[in-house]
Formats: structure tokens, C-alpha cells, sequence
């Protein structure tokens, strides 16, 4: 008849559907992704022109386009002249100085829009489509809601600049803001790479260069967050060799500060050294990963993986020395901190090529 429901589609077709589904969506996790890798390169062109303070407004909906009007810009301009940012760093560079942070300042405020645009938008024409992979809904909301959580750290962290004894933003907000903006990348990588292969498939032979490179991405992680404590106190700017810090492998004031923790995240010496030392030893166990890599692997996506991310951290090893040694370029900066993103993203693929296959479930006796 007519209006008779139709068959049920067969259970190879559903599977094909349902496996077109997740790839659909794995694609577009990736693509919000590729968006968070260049909100993150941005970010660092903002903090190494000091671009970040210029917009002294959080206006989610009415900021989204720039000043219209040259009262508008005077407006804003005379907002930012009552900062101590403009009267300890920037007084007196006029309107067309003031012009050229803007601009960066807006386009990372735009971005991050834009990504929130993306993800929410994706996220509802898969819901409304009943495309959403099962038991994916509450990690994709809870990604929305990290990315609603990030624009409002990302504020907290501007407005420490406009305090009375900054020029500068808190480079504890810095680094809380950087983190979260690693978190909300390595969940999008690993949830679409989940999508894409749900099941891991490496041998037993595996097991050691997996645990090698869980070592070294955790060290890139701590690597990375040292590296925004570098960038929020300028400790790029001193010790400008290497491998030596002035002549010596542990620098004089290492212990400067009192009390001695801060030492770790204020004192310009110790906070370079120990960026270097996590840098170093993220090098260390990549090399040792993709030794056991060659010696225990058989050729295939595991191997090339754990390849790549060697190749990653040895590019990304000299660039940061490379930044250091030319006194933090903005060009080079910038690059730095976007390759960073890369090596987290090629140590999550080869996290995940190297996933044990599911145990077997045991049946009744």
C-alpha cells in the first residue's frame, strides 16, 4: 500500500550507513580542529606583538564587526589610552598604531567565533539528521561546552592586563587559557580519530614504543605549558644561546625567588631552563620511540605514525632553538607555537594507531 512503512533497510546497508555517519562526522571534528590549530597560531602573533589588550570590550555578539565609523575608533582609542599598557609601552603611537593591534586583536576574537560558529552549527545539522554516532552526544556537548568555557577564560585572562600594575596579561591566565585551547584540539583529534577506527589492532610487540611515547607526549604537554609561561614573561628575550644559558648548563638564579615554587613560573631563568629540559626530553623519548618503532614494528600506519611524530619534534627541537637564538621573532614565534600544535597532533595519531585490540569477552561457563 501507499502509506505502508518501508522494509527494513538490511542490516550490511545499515552498517554502511552508520559507518558513512561517523566518517562524516570525523570529518568535521577534524576540520574544527584544523580552526583550533590556527586560533592557537594567532593567539601567539597576538602575545608576541602585544596585541592582546587593544580591545578592552567583551562583546560576544556586537563585537563581531569592527569599528564602522572613525567616532567609533576614537571611542576604542580612548578606551585603550586609560590602560597602563598605553602609558608605560605604547603612549604616543597614534591612531594608525593603534590601528595595527587592533586588527590582530580582532581577527583572534573573530576566530574563536568563527570555530564556536562551526562546531555549533555541525553539531546541530548532525543531531537534527540522526546522524550522530551512539554514544557520542555527550562527549560532542561536552566539547560545546568547553569551547563556551574558553571564550570566557579567554576574557578573564584579558582583563588581568587593565590592572593598575600591568602592562602585560597574568601569565597564569595565559597558561590556563593555552591548556584549555590543547585540550579542546586533543579532544577533537582523538574523538574524530575514535570515529574513524573504533577498534585498535596493534600487536603485543607494540606495547613498549607505546609506553615510550606516552612518556614523551606527556613531556610535550609540559613542554608546551612551559613554553606559555616563557611567552607571559618574556624569558625568550634573555639567555639567548645554546645549549649553554650563560656559559653554564643550570643557570646562576635558578632559586632566585621566594617562595620556592614560584621560581617555576616568575623567575625568568629557571622558567627557560625548564622548557628547555621538557623540550630535551620530549626529543630524548622520540628518538627512543622511533628506534623501537624500527626495531619492533612491522611496516604499516603504526610505524609511519611514530616516524612522524619524530620527525615533528626534530623539527619543532630546532625551530625552538632557532627562535630563541634570533630573540623571538614574531615570525618565528608564531611558527613555533603552530608546530607545537602539530606534534601534539602527531603524537595523539600514534597514540591511537598504537591501541591494543579490545580484550574478548569471556562467555558462560
Amino acid at each position: 500500500m501507499p502509506f505502508d512503512p518501508p522494509p527494513p533497510p538490511h542490516p550490511a546497508a545499515q552498517a554502511g550507513t552508520r559507518h558513512s555517519h561517523a566518517r562524516a562526522v570525523a570529518f568535521w571534528l577534524l576540520g574544527v580542529a584544523g580552526l583550533v590549530w590556527i586560533m592557537v597560531a594567532i593567539g601567539g602573533a597576538t602575545r608576541l606583538t602585544g596585541s592582546g589588550l587593544s580591545i578592552m570590550e567583551w562583546a560576544p555578539l556586537s563585537g563581531t564587526l569592527p569599528p564602522l565609523s572613525e567616532a567609533e575608533w576614537q571611542r576604542l582609542y580612548d578606551l585603550y589610552r586609560t590602560i597602563p599598557q598605553y602609558a608605560l609601552v605604547n603612549q604616543g603611537f597614534g591612531m594608525e598604531g593603534f590601528k595595527q593591534i587592533f586588527w590582530l586583536e580582532w581577527l583572534h576574537r573573530f576566530w574563536g567565533r568563527l570555530i564556536g560558529l562551526a562546531y555549533a552549527a555541525g553539531l546541530a545539522w548532525f543531531w537534527l539528521r540522526g546522524q550522530i554516532p551512539a554514544g557520542s552526544k555527550p562527549r560532542l556537548l561536552g566539547l560545546l561546552a568547553l569551547g563556551g568555557l574558553q571564550g570566557a577564560i579567554g576574557w578573564y585572562m584579558v582583563a588581568s592586563g587593565f590592572q593598575a600594575d600591568r602592562t602585560e596579561v597574568s601569565p597564569y591566565r595565559l597558561v590556563i587559557h593555552l591548556g584549555l585551547a590543547l585540550l579542546i584540539f586533543a579532544a577533537l583529534v582523538w574523538t574524530a580519530l575514535g570515529l574513524l577506527r573504533p577498534q585498535g589492532s596493534a600487536p603485543a610487540e607494540a606495547r613498549p614504543v607505546r609506553r615510550m611515547l606516552k612518556v614523551a607526549t606527556w613531556s610535550l604537554v609540559g613542554a608546551m605549558l612551559a613554553g606559555g609561561f616563557v611567552a607571559g614573561i618574556r624569558a625568550g628575550l634573555s639567555f639567548n644561546t645554546f645549549p649553554l644559558m650563560d656559559g653554564q648548563l643550570v643557570p646562576d638564579g635558578y632559586w632566585l625567588l621566594s617562595p620556592a615554587w614560584t621560581n617555576l613560573t616568575a623567575n625568568v631563568a629557571a622558567v627557560q631552563f625548564n622548557h628547555r629540559l621538557l623540550a630535551t626530553l620530549t626529543a630524548l623519548m622520540a628518538i627512543g620511540a622511533v628506534w623501537a618503532a624500527l626495531r619492533r614494528l612491522p611496516d604499516g600506519g603504526a610505524r609511519r605514525a611514530v616516524l612522524g611524530f619524530g620527525a615533528a619534534v626534530a623539527l619543532q627541537y630546532a625551530l625552538g632553538v632557532a627562535t630563541l637564538v634570533y630573540v623571538v621573532p614574531v615570525s618565528l614565534g608564531t611558527l613555533h607555537q603552530a608546530v607545537a600544535v602539530l606534534v601534539l597532533a602527531t603524537a595523539l595519531v600514534a597514540l591511537h594507531a598504537l591501541r591494543p585490540p579490545p580484550k574478548p569477552v569471556a562467555g558462560p561457563a
